[in-house]
This record gives structure tokens, C-alpha cells and sequence, in this order.
């Protein structure tokens, strides 16, 4: 399964899924390769070093720009997920991504100009689906604040649900919590932490990503 995590704007947690997901799904027993394919930052790939020198199981991660396509049907040969991490924008490398993707994620804040742009991804999408019918969108609502009173999430569900094209959004939220920060520096995942709220929310995460990854074979 070829699963793309992807948003043409910047801060919406987009690395911070795919390193976590990353895990998760290697911790069900997934062979995940992780493809990371912004130019300019390299998060997940410093992040995999780092795993690695702490003496960690190894995510296996590898770079690389341009058309995506042919390089991501070898990799699913060899994997049982490729996960694609791609940059804040609107690239050439997201768009050949989503024409050999079978799920795209999509996170998004609750912010109304997180929740605009995320909408305006839907003309993308259905741009996609002219060359790759079986593509799955999920949106999942990420950095959601804490805070027991806040409604910001339940009026996100409400804004996103007249998103432009066939999409879903996942039960699981993903909330702002400092262990998503401070597992980066250390090169583990929150689901390897003592953060049971965390580990929580991406582990459930993933078994959406896997019921939908059924449902697409």
C-alpha cells in the first residue's frame, strides 16, 4: 500500500504523522519505507538517523525529488507500506504521489485558515482521481488543543463536512501534546513513550489507516 501523507500548507503536523504512523505500523507487524521528498527539510530523515545511532529498531528512509510514480511501484514490491512525507506546498512531487497513492492523509489544524486551505486540496484531489480512481482521502484533524472545554474540533467535523469531494475525516484526533515534540529530538515515536494519550491517538490512527488499506486490496 502506497499510503501519502500530503497538505499544500505548511504546520498542519504533516512529518510529525508520518514519523509516528511510521512506527505504529512496523509495531503491527508492517514492513514500512518511508519516503521523504521535500527538498529543503529533512525532519523524518534526520529523525530515522537519530533513531538509529540511539540503537532503536530502524525505520528505513530514503530521499528523493521529481516524479515519484515509478520509484514508489518498486518500493511497494519490496514493502507492505510505502509512506510518503511531502513538503508544506503544492509540489510536483505530491502531485505524482497522488497519482500512484491508494490513501491520501490529509491533517489539518482547527484553525479556520488551516480548515480553508484544506478545503481549497479538494480541487487537487479530484485532479488526481482523473489518473488514479482508487484514491482514498482521510483527513485527520491534528494539533487540536487540550483543553476539556474547547469546541474547536467538533466545529471543525462541522466545517469539513461539506469538504468539496468524496473524503472522509477519521474518529481519531490528534491533540497538541509536548511529547510529539520532544520524541523527535530523541528519535522514538510517542507510541514508544510514556505518553498513553499520545500513544493512544496514533495507534488507533494507524488501525484506521489499515481498515482502509482492506478495503482498497
Amino acid at each position: 500500500m502506497i499510503l501519502l501523507i500530503a497538505h499544500h500548507k505548511g504546520g498542519v503536523g504533516k512529518s510529525t504523522l508520518a514519523i509516528n504512523l511510521a512506527v505504529a505500523l512496523q509495531q503491527r507487524g508492517e514492513r514500512v519505507h518511508v519516503l521523504e521528498t521535500d527538498p529543503t527539510v529533512s525532519t523524518t530523515s534526520r529523525w530515522a538517523d537519530d533513531r538509529e545511532d540511539a540503537g532503536r529498531t530502524p525505520v528505513i528512509t530514503t530521499r528523493k525529488q521529481g516524479r515519484l510514480a515509478a520509484t514508489l511501484k518498486e518500493l511497494e514490491k519490496q514493502n507492505d507500506i510505502v509512506l510518503i512525507d511531502t513538503a508544506g506546498k503544492d509540489s510536483p512531487e505530491m502531485r505524482s504521489a497522488m497519482t500512484a497513492a491508494d490513501i491520501l492523509l490529509v491533517p489539518t489544524g482547527t484553525s479556520q485558515a488551516d480548515l480553508d486551505s484544506t478545503l481549497d486540496l479538494a480541487a487537487t484531489i479530484e485532479a488526481a482521481r482523473d489518473y488514479n480512481e482508487k484514491l482514498k482521502a482521510l483527513i485527520v484533524i491534528a494539533r487540536a488543543s487540550t483543553h476539556a472545554m474547547s469546541d474547536e474540533v467538533q466545529e471543525a467535523r462541522e466545517y469539513l463536512s461539506v469538504f468539496p469531494t468524496e473524503a472522509s475525516v477519521a474518529n481519531v484526533v490528534v491533540h497538541h501534546r509536548k511529547s510529539y515534540q520532544s520524541t523527535l529530538s530523541e528519535g522514538i515515536s510517542v507510541v514508544e513513550s510514556k505518553d498513553s494519550k499520545a500513544k493512544a491517538e496514533i495507534q488507533l490512527l494507524a488501525q484506521e489507516i489499515l481498515a482502509l488499506k482492506d478495503e482498497v486490496r
